[in-house]
């Protein structure tokens, strides 16, 4: 058992070494999400050989807690990036669309493929609940990665992996509803998916009147603690919004969407008058910070922590491999096509730009019991995170050895400039005659 000192060690070391993978993932392109894994398998080795066999030791709450915190801090971060701009509309439109069309194919051809008979064999709706997971981008791994990209493709992943986390939730958390009310009606109601779509439209504007009433609140409260207060808010409004039913992920995107842009939500009426749009400023300023540096330390856990309860024996299945890489085709060649018909010829490295990370685990995790299927493998997930990770590290580093060219070239071939120099003046002789 660890001693709380040896606990806070263990736990500053795990957070420096995370830094250093960040700084590596950097100069690599290798996602620190990889590394991450690894570090955490090798303390699962470690933590064999020191504890007693016979003592158990249970990692999973404490995953399960830090997906959802990491969950809300991840897509909090990432709407406080989103600017509602006239010229931004068009992007964000085509992101959504990819996004919502990628999620809806893949989810099909990953639940085709666990309905087949050399697969797992699962019925219809069962299969689609296990293949949403496996069909969400991961903007954990996703946003660090990219930040090297040019500016118009970088905003793409953000917006595009953003609506996929967002979407791919509502899919999952629909589909497990739908199949609840079948095992167990008494206890859960089901809903068609215009009961479903009433609930989304009810938390958008729960979310709406929340978020102004936030802002209106915290931007008059002088305590240097509270933006760890509007946190605590944001973590209640998810928890009880889950606990109601609600699509809680919706209220963090609207109110992060709505204190980034807070010029045009409070652009009318007396709502006007009521911003105190510098004191507001500093707390978006301030969320920002702390969003950023509390995903860090969420995600650095949670990958480690995942990379210890792992069960590597699984990877060893000859169906593991099989399942997991007719997903992975699956995933590329529905990509290639998408965003081939919707953005153009320049799709690289976008069309390998497609993780899965922390979404899938947590969502994964977040079967009812009820629904479990005890057929399906966990070292699936393991594999298509790995797979779609390294995948994605190539076309990166890839991308970054042509741009690197194509500067050499165009410093090779750089225009001729001389020096400029004043022009010199000639005096012409006086050649009139007096």
């Amino acid at each position: 058992m660890l001693e709380p000192y040896n606990l806070l060690i263990v736990s500053s070391l795990i957070l420096l070494i995370s830094f250093v993978f960040g700084e590596l993932s950097k100069k690599t392109s290798v996602p620190s999400v990889l590394m991450l894994i690894v570090l955490g398998i090798v303390m699962k080795l470690g933590i064999d050989y020191i504890i007693v066999p016979e003592t158990p030791y249970n990692f999973f709450p404490y995953l399960e807690i830090l997906g959802i915190v990491g969950l809300i801090m991840i897509v909090l971060e990432a709407a406080l990036e989103l600017e509602l701009k006239p010229e931004k509309y068009i992007p964000i439109a085509k992101a959504f669309g990819i996004a919502a069309v990628g999620l809806v194919l893949s989810t099909w051809a990953a639940a085709t493929i666990l309905q087949q008979p050399w697969a797992f064999e699962m019925d219809p709706t069962t299969a689609w609940l296990y293949a949403t997971p496996l069909s969400i981008l991961s903007s954990a791994i996703i946003i660090p990665s990219v930040s090297g990209l040019r500016p118009d493709k970088k905003e793409f992943h953000i917006y595009e992996s953003t609506f996929s986390d967002i979407l791919g939730i509502i899919l999952f958390y629909f589909l497990s509803g739908k199949l609840l009310a079948e095992v167990d009606p008494v206890h859960h109601s089901g809903g068609g998916a215009l009961a479903y779509a009433g609930t989304i439209g009810l938390t958008v504007v729960i979310s709406l009147i929340a978020s102004y009433i936030i802002v209106l609140i915290f931007q008059n409260i002088k305590s240097h603690v509270k933006l760890f207060l509007l946190i605590a808010v944001l973590l209640l409004l998810y928890s009880v919004g889950k606990k109601m039913h609600l699509s809680s992920l919706i209220i963090i995107l609207v109110f992060g969407l709505l204190i980034a842009n807070m010029k045009l939500f409070f652009s009318w009426g007396p709502l006007k008058k009521l911003l105190k749009y510098k004191e507001a400023l500093h707390i978006y300023e301030g969320l920002h910070v702390i969003t950023m540096e509390t995903a860090f330390v969420v995600r650095t856990f949670f990958f480690v922590i995942f990379g210890i309860i792992i069960k590597l024996e699984t990877l060893a299945s000859m169906k593991v491999a099989i399942v997991s890489l007719g997903i992975i085709a699956s995933i590329y060649l529905i990509r290639f096509v998408i965003l081939r018909l919707m953005i153009g010829k320049d799709i690289l490295p976008q069309l390998f730009v497609a993780p899965r990370g922390l979404i899938t685990v947590l969502l994964f995790y977040a079967i009812p019991e009820q629904l479990v299927d005890e057929n399906f493998e966990e070292g699936i997930l393991l594999f298509i995170i790995i797979g779609t990770s390294l995948i994605m590290t190539y076309a990166m580093i890839k991308d970054k050895k042509r741009s690197g060219v194509a500067v050499k070239k165009a410093e090779r071939n750089m225009v001729g400039s001389e020096p400029w120099t004043a022009p010199t003046i000639v005096e012409q002789e006086d050649t009139h005659t007096h």
